[in-house]
């Protein structure tokens, strides 16, 4: 059980390190400075939830990951946020951003259905995923606050 556990945490390490990247690149590139500062806040949030779950890896007595990966980046389309920022505009970097964590639910949705986790993993993946939500439901409001100007 416990290589499970840390196998299902490093997916979610794996995926929120692509997303802490994509929002601090979020945050290099939008004009507006309250985006900025979300973008930057977001990216600090996402940080400390990767502690969480590294520390929680270690606990179990695996190895965390240190990264995303290239593959887990172009599948979580973050990097599709870079050649969206080429227009440079502060609605197709919350459109890029919101399908970022869109791919951030699903993981976290889909870790859940795990059986086998502990319930110490099943508790701290059940909290990450709500601030996910919350997240996610606070960049789609903005995207379409931007989309109805």
């Amino acid at each position: 059980m416990a290589d499970k556990n840390v196998d299902v945490l490093n997916d979610l390490i794996e995926v929120s390190r692509d997303g802490e990247q994509g929002f601090l690149k979020a945050a290099e590139d939008a004009t507006n400075p309250e985006l900025k500062e979300l973008f930057t806040s977001r990216a600090t949030e996402i940080g400390a939830a990767i502690r969480e779950l590294q520390s929680q890896v270690i606990a179990l007595g695996g190895r965390p990951e240190e990264g995303g990966s290239v593959a887990g980046a172009l599948h979580r389309g973050w990097v599709s946020l870079r050649s969206a920022v080429a227009n440079r505009t502060d609605l197709s970097i919350l459109e890029e951003c919101e399908r970022g964590e869109d791919v951030a639910k699903k993981k976290y949705a889909d870790a859940l259905q795990h059986d086998d986790l502990s319930f110490e993993v099943r508790a701290l993946i059940e909290r990450q995923y709500h601030g996910v939500l919350r997240n996610h439901d606070l960049v789609r409001d903005l995207r379409n606050r931007y989309r109805a100007t």
